[in-house]
């Protein structure tokens, strides 16, 4: 299962899809609550809503699955894990983490549109992304719901702790990841918890399933194959 990050649909995912049912993987890529459409009324959408959701399609595979979750969606993603862990057999964080609380609790905003371009280049790593694919992303970009960014959900499932999880570390070598974790970073605050967490380096932009979409597929089915091999 495919969770994207902010602003984006299960669209995002057509290569990396592609490559692992290439290789005879089940594969489901979700578009998150109030991601689908720029006219969706996104006044009223959380966190929750989000966990919900992948939670839902979780909980309808007929076994144990790998779910991948990129960039902000680790918030989401760790909460679904604390919630079902015996349906999660592995987590895939693919230049994101298990974030823990919320990642701006004083956001005021109904919604925080895909930042500029200067703004994208200042904040994150583009390397290996064309004209082209900026020009998509730009396009077919939603607004993410601000009530996403405000709530903190509470982890109660110790269960979650032993879900092997895997860190594919892409804009960022996993050096600087492992130093952010130990400054306390919320969206890394998992990683001071987890007991089974092996770290993955691809060196290219945030946004890998764009950049280097063939080796993001086969790091991901490689972990299928250790921990999911049922799907």
């Amino acid at each position: 299962m495919l969770v994207p990050g902010f602003w984006l649909g299960a669209w995002a995912w057509d290569e990396v899809a592609g490559g692992l049912r290439a290789e005879g993987h089940d594969v489901t890529a979700l578009t998150l609550p109030g991601l689908d459409s720029v006219d969706a009324d996104r006044s009223a959408i959380t966190l929750s809503d989000h966990v919900d959701a992948i939670c839902q399609v979780v909980e309808a595979a007929e076994t144990p699955v790998l779910l991948a979750v990129h960039s902000g969606t680790g918030f989401a993603g760790y909460a679904a894990s604390d919630r079902i862990p015996e349906q999660i057999a592995a987590m895939v964080y693919v230049d994101s983490g298990p974030g823990i609380g919320a990642m701006e609790p004083d956001f005021s905003g109904v919604e925080r549109p895909l930042p500029t371009q200067r703004e994208l280049e200042d904040e994150e790593n583009l390397d290996g992304l064309s004209e082209q694919q900026l020009e998509t992303f730009r396009r077919r970009a939603v607004p993410e719901p601000g009530g996403v960014l405000r709530e903190a959900i509470a982890l109660r499932n110790e269960a979650r702790l032993d879900v092997p999880s895997t860190v594919i570390c892409t804009g960022f070598p996993s050096d600087q990841v492992k130093a952010a974790v130990d400054e306390g970073s919320a969206w890394l605050r998992g990683l001071t918890e987890l007991r089974r967490v092996t770290w993955v380096d691809l060196p290219t932009s945030h946004w890998p399933m764009w950049s280097r979409p063939r080796e993001l597929a086969a790091i991901i089915g490689e972990v299928a194959v250790a921990h999911a091999p049922g799907v």
